[in-house]
């Protein structure tokens, strides 16, 4: 691997749960409380269904990871519609690395109803979440976490996932670039 290679890092099941479990204590301790979670598919979808289970908060869901305009784009308008009504969203997502999933979708829905969660919030995104577990700076730390429902997933897939990122990847001058 050409510039680096990447570091996984697995999420384990007990820290997964600590985290869903500080959502929804930071959550309850802001006194905001959304009336639906979104999760963002893909890696948003199981923390959403854990959290909307601690929280007792109904869950929807979307599906950006699959390009598939049919679940993204016309869900989002949706909720858009609803939060323009005034329901209050919080969508939920795993990581948030660059900022990008959340800034798209800030850009579609009104800001006063919504709000993002994650379980891991990287200190350098564009674009910042309104709740998190935990923190890291991806200027130091370039760890692929693998969470517990990516952990049954070939290794060869998860560290091909991973490559595709620079910022997760460890400078490795000393390694050999692969052939082309």
């Amino acid at each position: 691997m050409t510039g680096g290679t990447p570091v996984l890092a697995p999420v384990s099941y007990e820290q997964f749960l600590a985290d869903v479990a500080a959502l929804a204590v930071a959550i309850d301790a802001s006194g905001w409380r959304p009336e639906r979670l979104v999760g963002i598919g893909r890696g948003g979808l199981a923390p959403t269904l854990w959290l909307s289970h601690a929280t007792g908060i109904p869950m929807l869901s979307i599906d950006l990871s699959a390009q598939d305009r049919d679940f993204a784009d016309a869900p989002i308008d949706r909720l858009a519609e609803r939060a323009s009504a005034g329901v209050r969203l919080l969508f939920v997502d795993d990581i948030n690395d660059s900022g990008r999933t959340i800034a798209s979708l800030r850009a579609r829905l009104p800001h006063e109803t919504v709000r993002f969660a994650v379980l891991i919030d990287n200190i350098g995104s564009s674009a910042r979440a309104d709740y998190r577990a935990r923190t890291i700076d991806r200027a130091i730390d370039k760890s692929r976490f693998v969470f517990p429902w990516e952990a049954v997933a070939p290794r060869e897939t998860i560290v091909g996932d991973a490559v595709t990122v620079a910022d997760r990847l460890n400078p490795a001058s000393d390694l050999p670039a692969s052939p082309p």
